[in-house]
């Protein structure tokens, strides 16, 4: 059994952690394929680093680009690493345009497909990343399902279910994994000179957001007035585009936000573990969150992972109203909530690897 592991993005590398230590574990041959589709090939370098992660076998140095153009590429250069390897089965992760191209030439190759994350949905066809997730599914011969609702929901496409195999989220291996590494390692919470629950952590990146004037304001000044209500700061890693929208866009910010560079997985899991409240678009961190147990915000219209809303940790507070948002904060910050994981054990890696070498 040889696995090829095709990651391109950051949250990929995470959720795919679990999945390379323990083909270490077993000794089961395996390469690592980074398309680098969020072209930061330095700070990537230092992300596996951090995690304690053998380096790639390929960079392909995709970059970023059209979704046509970007995925095209990959293509071409995932067929010439298929060919050379002779591999087995290839595993991709999540929603990318990386995902969907591993998928795709490996399924063409007639090389076996497995989907780690299957069966997610947001039901909104305007997201590149649900065309994706879709497509992905309908090609893979392993489908690694988070939850029972998930799994459902691919079989309720008609999927084949003896394809289909729930086995928890690899984000819960990567949180338990990486909590243990960064409180060795991680002193992001001296460098920024912030304390326990003495800040709102924020993360903003998706196009429905910062590529509005009207979304990006409002999100922005609802987390000032959270912040001043409850004498917080707001730690706000911000992506590069993020902050060339806000210049772009002339939206004036108060003390209240502090913008700092991206930091590391590790550093944001500290942060996240630390934090008074998290405010985010991102869908991992709504995973991470309900993992760790910290009380979110999301500033989006739907979600695909709705087991952290049910939880009741999660609120979706949309991304256009902020006073609507201060109100959902103001409502979540005084509810109890009864904390459990939805997303699985910690073992959903082991899992994926008993299936795929039996």
């Amino acid at each position: 059994m040889k696995v090829g592991i095709v990651l391109g993005t950051r949250p990929e590398i995470i959720k795919m952690a679990p999945v390379i230590r323990s083909c270490i574990e077993r000794r089961t041959e395996f390469i690592i394929v980074h398309t680098n589709q969020h072209y930061s090939d330095n700070m990537d370098k230092i992300f596996f680093d951090e995690l304690e992660l053998p380096q790639p076998n390929y960079n392909l140095n995709i970059g970023s680009g059209k979704h046509g153009e970007m995925t095209g590429r990959m293509m071409i250069a995932l067929e010439e690493v298929f060919e050379k390897e002779q591999l087995d089965i290839v595993l991709v992760q999540g929603d990318t345009n990386t995902v969907l191209a591993g998928a795709l030439v490996a399924s063409k190759m007639g090389i076996q497909v497995g989907h780690v994350e299957a069966g997610l949905r947001s039901y909104d066809r305007t997201m590149p990343e649900e065309l994706n997730r879709i497509m992905t599914d309908h090609v893979s011969d392993y489908l690694f399902a988070p939850t029972e609702k998930q799994a459902g929901i691919a079989q309720a496409e008609g999927i084949d279910a003896d394809k289909i195999h729930t086995v928890g989220n690899t984000v819960v291996d990567a949180v338990y994994q990486g909590v243990d590494i960064a409180e060795r390692n991680s002193n992001v919470m001296d460098r920024l000179s912030i304390e326990e629950s003495g800040y709102i952590l924020m993360t903003s990146h998706r196009p429905a957001t910062v590529d509005s004037k009207a979304n990006l304001s409002a999100v922005l000044v609802a987390a000032q007035e959270v912040a001043k209500k409850y004498s917080k700061i707001v730690i706000f890693p911000a992506h590069p585009r993020t902050v060339k929208m806000i210049e772009t866009f002339q939206i004036e910010l108060n003390d209240a936000i502090k913008i700092i560079e991206p930091v590391g997985y590790l550093d944001m899991l500290m942060l996240q573990k630390n934090s008074f409240l998290i405010m985010t678009d991102s869908g991992g961190i709504q995973e991470e969150a309900c993992i760790l147990k910290k009380k979110a915000l999301v500033m989006r219209e739907n979600t695909e992972r709705p087991e952290a809303v049910e939880v009741g940790g999660c609120v979706l507070a949309g991304n256009s109203d902020s006073n609507f948002i201060i109100e959902c904060a103001e409502k979540l910050l005084v509810k109890d909530v009864d904390w459990y994981n939805p997303f699985g054990d910690g073992t959903a890696a082991e899992k994926i690897l008993t299936l795929i070498t039996r």
